[in-house]
């Protein structure tokens, strides 16, 4: 059996790492030559602000008193600028949108997973194309730009990142210190002589990383007063600093300004999914170069979203995708574009020659088309030439047709024509550039599916053979599993010669030939297969096909409750009424009456609105005050209980627990009320919830191994760490969750005893520690598939109860402010994390709780469990989008990864539930120790 786990756990990582090979694998290419508009550029240094997290309508829209957000912006917008807005790719997170700014291109979405410090790809930017690039901020964003560039001409200033602190005063202070030492820098170059003439050269880049308005979002949500207050203060920091660089450089409108935002943010202050709130950024250009406002009658919105209150803006508004912000910039400052970028050049916001714009579409055009020579030269020479299939619309000929005819086109003069036709040209090769980028697509796809129906009907196979009563133990022909393994072997052979000969990547080898050894294992269990068949054609047809229809129909709706969490409301509703279908309640009326009104209770959480939106802290504190009451009633009947296993060291350990929930329910009344009053988040809160979480690791060993001792122990050890990070209605699920887990465990008893599969036992004295007698194993029955189902129906309700991770977005920083405050993205992750597991850590010692009770082995349950998730996990696979919107495709990748996630996490949960709930570490008594 580890030899099965150990294959389980591979199998199912291979699995999940495989999407992102076909779907969402790394675009960039390497060794293409640098294209450049051979006219002269309109600007000689830009000025790029970046006011990170800000919404397009928080910018545009009026205040409710009817005067402008940002007055100075607003005015440059009506009388010296274009505007417009751009769309950002998921996920909408600081790194990859400021990589589309400024480099041209989206990164792929595993790239994001490799942090946000370091450059996980080696990439082009508008930067490392200038001659200087001076930059303030962040130190997140700054330094992966500074150290992707070539040579030394890249300079940033960050402050600490202790500064990016989500409880601290006024995080619009982080704006404040980049625009002083911006206009310090400034002020020192006038007595340094080599910066002065530096910052007199033509290509010249000064960014500004504006962090503040990101960080009062997530704070205080983007409609509140600091949230728009830092708005102002932005506004009125650009216009110092735009003034300050027109008299440094003696108005001489040879300087370009472009302001924009990396990604918006929701109204209840996250960001990282799809929503128009996140991907709709604000765009203002002016200075050299740039047209002048259009004047237009009304607005054409194509988004409902931007349906608000803009029509009264009567200039003309631009849209357009965030990568061609990078292409714009480069063509401003006359720089070569940015390799990697696939952006297309605006020329609405070029005020310049027809000839001029003509030319740096061309250019624009050609950079792309080198992208694209150089992806089709790739895949030419990693595929034999009999399988190859080119980009039709783009053969050889064509490209030098479509080069030589826009060439014509600007000779001629005929401006229009020409870039008509390097659009079409640009598309053509974008189109391109994604057909060679998803060539093995089909292939590697079908081979991962084979891997999947192969496993899923392994691990049937195994059920049905070594956990029930269904097949006769055959013995295999020798002769005939020695000519099997060679025949497997030999088409192993022929995969593993075809990828070498095509130089595949070694991941290539490992998705084709996942299927063979697991074919392997599947075939030789023919006699099993026949066995099986045999008996199944003995049953009556209508039993099998209604056994069939109930087990599709279970697991539709498990699939269907990742779209819509209502569905786990239908579900539980169902179970409320198990008891009665079943007529279990006939032998167990009061077990059954608060099965049905906990299961109707715990369906309630899914109606309500996901984690996060509107927090509520008065409701964590009365979940805590309820807590404490049920474990005093608790401790009170375990003191009177004559339980001669009962000491007063195991008191001790509940008592310790309960006043860590009373310790909990303090600190997050006080710390909240501290960083509403902006006093920042107290050290000794801090302390004490650090600690809370430590001992919630230990405190359960400690516990006697009783089931319910155990339990309850293991509850209030989890409840503890999970106060501290609620904010809302979410604090009470695992009090219900838990509730209802317990009955289970009741009724499963019952169940037992109704289907006359064992005596009913005693669950008040039922040891953990000493239920691990293999001769008291009994064989699968229909009813255990029903269990593994229940079980499977739980977990999913664990993680989508309260609105989790359904997409990145749903998670509220504000969780985790009990621990820290300060920006770090793989703490709060972790802690965000371990909030979504304690549901589950619950729901698997109750499971391992049934699984010993009901005298099976865990293994044979599990399995059952592992074949549902499967075929689950075989429909999202199938699932997974690379088109259509962002939030489809950000929802469709992140419903596959969280369900081969949950397979993966279960086998490692069962392994914690066993850890959980048999494992005991004694404390030393007060004896006297010698050492060894």
């Amino acid at each position: 059996i580890p030899v099965f786990i150990l294959a389980g756990l591979l199998v199912h990582c291979v699995f999940l790492v495989s999407i992102f090979e076909i779907y969402f694998s790394s675009p960039l290419v390497h060794g293409m030559t640098p294209q450049q508009t051979p006219l002269p550029p309109p600007a000689q240094r830009l000025v790029l602000f970046v006011a990170d997290g800000l919404r397009a309508d928080s910018l545009y829209e009026l205040s409710s008193n009817g005067t402008p957000q940002a007055p100075y912006l607003r005015s440059i917008l009506e009388n010296n600028g274009s505007w417009g807005i751009s769309h950002t790719r998921v996920p909408t997170e600081s790194r990859p949108g400021h990589v589309a700014l400024i480099a041209g291109f989206y990164e792929d979405v595993s790239a994001v997973a490799k942090g946000w410090k370091e450059n996980p790809v080696e990439f082009d930017s508008v930067f490392n194309e200038s001659k200087y690039t001076w930059s303030w901020g962040s130190p997140d964003i700054l330094p992966m730009f500074a150290k992707g560039a070539t040579g030394d001409h890249v300079y940033t200033f960050c402050y600490t990142a202790e500064s990016e602190d989500f409880g601290a005063q006024d995080a619009a202070e982080l704006d404040t210190w980049v625009f002083d030492h911006v206009k310090s820098f400034f002020n020192s170059s006038r007595s340094n002589q080599t910066l002065f003439s530096a910052l007199h050269e033509d290509k010249v880049v000064l960014f500004l990383h504006l962090l503040g308005i990101d960080t009062n979002g997530h704070a205080h949500r983007p409609n509140s007063r600091e949230y728009k207050e830092n708005i102002k203060k932005v506004d009125e920091g650009i216009k110092e600093i735009v003034l300050m660089i027109e008299n440094f450089y003696g108005n001489d409108g040879k300087t370009a300004f472009i302001l924009t935002s990396d990604h918006g943010m929701t109204d209840w202050g996250s960001h990282g999914a799809g929503h128009p709130s996140e991907t709709l950024t604000p765009l203002i250009v002016w200075g050299a170069g740039v047209n002048y406002p259009q004047k237009v009658t009304s607005q054409f919105f194509e988004d409902n979203f931007l349906k608000g209150n803009w029509n009264y803006l009567k200039m003309g508004m631009l849209l357009f995708a965030q990568a061609d912000i990078a292409p714009l910039m480069a063509s401003l400052i006359g720089i070569p574009f940015p390799l990697n970028s696939v952006g297309t050049l605006p020329l609405e916001y070029l005020n310049n020659s027809a000839h001029f714009k003509a030319e740096s579409i061309f250019t624009n055009a050609v950079q792309i088309l080198e992208q694209f020579k150089v992806k089709m030269s790739q895949k030419r020479e990693t595929t034999l030439s009999f399988l190859f299939t080119p980009f039709k619309p783009l053969s050889d000929s064509e490209q030098i047709n479509f080069l030589k005819k826009a060439r014509l086109y600007i000779q001629q003069q005929r401006y229009d024509e020409a870039v008509s036709l390097c659009k079409t040209l640009i598309n053509l090769a974008l189109e391109g550039l994604s057909y060679y980028h998803t060539y093995d697509r089909l292939f590697l796809g079908l081979s991962i599916a084979m891997g999947f129906v192969g496993w899923t009907t392994y691990v049937i196979l195994v059920i049905i053979k070594t956990h029930s009563n269904l097949t006769k133990t055959v013995r295999s022909n020798n002769k005939e599993s020695t000519v099997l393994f060679y025949g497997f072997a030999f088409v192993g052979m022929i995969i593993a010669f075809f990828l070498l000969i095509q130089t595949s990547p070694w991941t290539y080898y490992v998705y084709c030939l996942l299927p063979v050894p697991v074919w392997y294992a599947v075939v030789r269990e023919l006699p099993v297969i026949q066995d099986l068949v045999t008996n199944l054609l003995s049953l009556r047809i209508d039993q099998s096909i209604g056994f069939l229809l109930v087990c599709t129909l279970g697991i539709e709706i498990l699939v269907f409750s990742f779209f819509y969490r209502s569905t786990l409301t239908v579900g539980l509703l169902v179970f409320a009424g198990w008891p009665v279908i079943t007529q279990l309640w006939v032998q167990a009326k009061t077990t059954a009456l608060i099965w049905t009104l906990l299961c109707v209770l715990l369906a309630m959480f899914p109606l309500m609105p996901v984690v996060g939106r509107e927090p509520n802290i008065s409701l964590v504190i009365a979940t805590g005050l309820l807590t404490l009451l049920i474990s005093c009633f608790s401790l009170g009947s375990l003191r009177k209980s004559e339980n001669k296993y009962r000491n007063k060291e195991d008191l001790k350990i509940y008592f310790y627990q309960v006043l860590s929930i009373a310790l909990s329910t303090y600190v997050v009344s006080s710390t909240h009320g501290s960083l509403k009053n902006k006093h920042g988040l107290p050290v000794l809160n801090q302390i004490i919830s650090w600690m809370t979480l430590v001992s919630s690791l230990v405190l359960p060993l400690l516990s006697p191994t009783f089931l319910f001792q155990r339990l309850f122990s293991v509850l209030l050890s989890l409840m503890s760490t999970y106060l501290l990070l609620s904010t809302g209605y979410e604090a009470l699920f695992p009090l219900v969750l838990s509730g209802l887990m317990f009955v289970w465990i009741h009724m499963e008893q019952e169940a037992l005893q109704y289907y006359g599969l064992s005596l009913k036992q005693k669950l008040g004295v039922f040891n953990f520690a000493c239920a691990t007698d293999i001769t008291r194993f009994r064989q699968l029955h229909l009813d255990d598939v029903r269990r593994s189902f229940f079980f499977l129906f739980f977990m999913v309700t664990a993680f989508f109860g309260t609105g989790n991770i359904a997409s990145i977005n749903s998670f509220d920083p504000a969780s985790v402010y009990c621990f820290l405050t300060v920006f770090s993205p793989f703490m709060m992750g972790g802690l965000l994390v371990l909030k979504v597991v304690i549901p589950f850590v619950l729901v698997s010692c109750a499971f391992e709780a049934i699984q010993v009770t009901t005298q099976l082995s865990s293994k044979s349950l599990f399995l059952i469990v592992l074949v549902i998730s499967d075929i689950m996990a075989l429909h999202f696979f199938f699932l997974v989008k690379d088109y259509g919107s962002w939030l489809d495709i950000g929802t469709s990748i992140s419903h596959y990864v969280l369900v081969m996630s949950l397979t993966i996490f279960m086998m490692l949960m069962n392994g914690l539930a066993q850890l959980l709930t048999t494992k005991r570490l004694e404390l030393p008594r007060r004896t006297k120790h010698h050492s060894t």
